[in-house]
C-alpha cells in the first residue's frame, strides 16, 4: 500500500510540473549526437502582396564530428538567398552572404529575425498566417533537404 502511496504522488507531482511549464516553451533539444544534421524550428514571415519579400527562420543542429555549409537556398515561393542583418554606425541592413553560412562540428547555428536568414524576394502570391512554404537548403556536405515552413506572425 506505500508502495502505491508513493507511485501515486511521483505521478501527481510529475503532471504538476508539466502543467507549470510555460505555453509556447521552446521544446528542449535533443543531445547533439547523430548521423547527420538536424532542421529544428522552421517558420517564415507573413507577405502581404504579391511579389513582396518575406523571410524563413530556422536552427541548423550539427550533431557530427564534421562541419558543414549552407550554401544556397531554393524555393518555390520566390527567389531564396542567405542573408545577414548588420548593423553599423547605429544603421541596421541586410546583406546577402552568397558564401552562406558555416555550420560547425556538434554546434547549432540560429537564423533569427535581426540575425542570419533566408531572404524570400518576389514572392509570387502572398503568405498569411496558416499558410506553409517549402525551401530547399542546400549543404556542401550533406546536400540537400527541404523543409516546410509555417508562415506566422513576429514570434
Amino acid at each position: 500500500m506505500q508502495r502505491m502511496h508513493f507511485i501515486i504522488v511521483t505521478i501527481m507531482l510529475w503532471a504538476g510540473l508539466a502543467a507549470c511549464a510555460a505555453p509556447g516553451a521552446a521544446p528542449v533539444t535533443p543531445p547533439l549526437t547523430g548521423d547527420g544534421l538536424r532542421i529544428e524550428g522552421a517558420w517564415a514571415r507573413p507577405s502581404i502582396v504579391p511579389n513582396g519579400n518575406s523571410a524563413i527562420y530556422l536552427t541548423i543542429v550539427n550533431p557530427t564530428d564534421h562541419p558543414d555549409r549552407l550554401v544556397a537556398v531554393k524555393s518555390p515561393a520566390g527567389m531564396a538567398e542567405t542573408h545577414e542583418s548588420v548593423t553599423e554606425n547605429n544603421i541596421v541592413r541586410m546583406e546577402p552572404r552568397p558564401g552562406g553560412f558555416e555550420i560547425p562540428a556538434r554546434s547549432t547555428v540560429s537564423l533569427l529575425p535581426g540575425g542570419k536568414h533566408i531572404m524570400l524576394m518576389g514572392v509570387a502570391k502572398p503568405l498569411a498566417p496558416g499558410d506553409a512554404i517549402t525551401a530547399t537548403l542546400v549543404f556542401a556536405s550533406m546536400g540537400e533537404v527541404t523543409v516546410t515552413a509555417p508562415i506566422k506572425d513576429e514570434q
